[in-house]
């Protein structure tokens, strides 16, 4: 991913304004959000080419950080999971530290055992899934590096 493009935050208003605050205290504001630990990702829009930053809730497995595509139990997946689909190197900032990922869906039995950690944290997730008939990702994201740019 290339820094000098810019990069546009969630349409979201609230999602928005928790983003601008986690990047400018570089996430002394906003990792922890209502006592849950948030990252910033950033992906590359599948037809617009431009780079869309989101704040996610997250877990941690190995080395590597997991999220789930819940969207509130809508029946459609986000817009930062098709994303992703379409184009799996992301940028990911944690706290202070950003980094490059490559992201990839939790399939079988890995999917199970993540689904049940990160419902530990977030509990909604489970009311979320009873919403929608489509089974709700949970995306694996690989630390690469510091981010490039």
């Amino acid at each position: 991913m290339d820094e000098q493009d810019e990069v546009l935050d969630s349409p979201t208003g609230w999602v928005a304004t928790h983003v601008r605050r986690y990047v400018a205290s570089e996430g002394a504001s906003g990792h922890i959000w209502y006592g849950k630990p948030t990252l910033l990702l950033t992906t590359r829009g599948r037809t617009s080419g431009a780079l869309r930053r989101t704040g996610l809730i997250y877990g941690e497995d190995g080395g590597n950080y997991v999220i789930v595509g819940s969207n509130g139990g809508s029946d459609h997946h986000p817009h930062w999971y098709l994303n992703l689909l379409a184009e799996p190197r992301v940028r990911v900032q944690v706290a202070a530290e950003t980094f490059e990922a490559v992201a990839r869906e939790a399939e079988d039995e890995e999917r199970a055992r993540l689904w049940e950690a990160m419902t530990v944290i977030f509990p909604q997730y489970k009311s979320y899934q009873k919403k929608t008939d489509r089974k709700i990702p949970v995306v694996v994201l690989e630390p690469q590096g510091p981010a490039q740019g």
